[in-house]
Formats: structure tokens, C-alpha cells, sequence
């Protein structure tokens, strides 16, 4: 089995609304909108090269401390978030109670 990659570096491209990481030439990434004091993870993406390292949770960890930071709830319509923010019960207190209910009862 190969060594596991891990020498990326989160970076947030505000402009781009996406938090990525570049690594061994292939780029993941975490797109998102805010919108009315929320902000809406839509979609993660992690090149198949780089699939099953912890990059797209590398990406979901800054992004979920960037809407901490922030002070925004957070709504996660992107699978791998939503499964994510189960998971990892620190930050389930930065969605809406109905939305919290609806994750966990999923």
C-alpha cells in the first residue's frame, strides 16, 4: 500500500466562494453561498487520485471553523458534509435546531 498524501494546505478562495487544497498536481474542493446570515455547503469534490486520504475532511473542518468564526449557521446540502457534521458532534451546534433534527434523524 502507498504512503498516504498529506502535504496540502487548506486555502479559502472567497472570490471563488470554495475552500480547496492542492495536492500532487490534482486539486479538491468544497464550494459553498452564504446567504441571510447562513452559509450553504452545496458541494465536495476530491479527484480520484487523492480519494480516501481525509482531504475532503480537511476541507470540511476549515470550512466548518470558517462559519464558526463567522457566526453563520450552517446548512449542509453537500452528503459528505452532512455525514461529516454527524460524525462530529463539536460542531453540530452551528445548524438550526430543525436542521440538526432533520441530520440526525437521517
Amino acid at each position: 500500500m502507498a504512503d498516504k498524501i498529506d502535504t496540502g494546505v487548506v486555502a479559502h478562495d472567497e472570490k471563488a466562494n470554495r475552500f480547496e487544497m492542492s495536492v500532487a498536481g490534482e486539486t479538491a474542493l468544497l464550494t459553498y453561498r452564504i446567504l441571510n446570515g447562513s452559509i450553504i455547503f452545496d458541494h465536495t469534490e476530491v479527484p480520484p487520485a487523492i480519494e480516501g486520504q481525509g482531504f475532503a475532511s480537511k476541507l470540511t473542518e476549515a470550512a466548518l471553523e470558517f462559519a464558526r468564526s463567522k457566526h453563520l449557521r450552517v446548512v449542509p446540502l453537500c452528503p459528505f458534509v452532512a455525514g461529516y457534521v454527524r460524525k462530529h458532534s463539536e460542531y453540530q451546534d452551528l445548524l438550526a435546531p430543525a436542521t440538526l433534527k432533520r441530520l440526525l434523524e437521517s
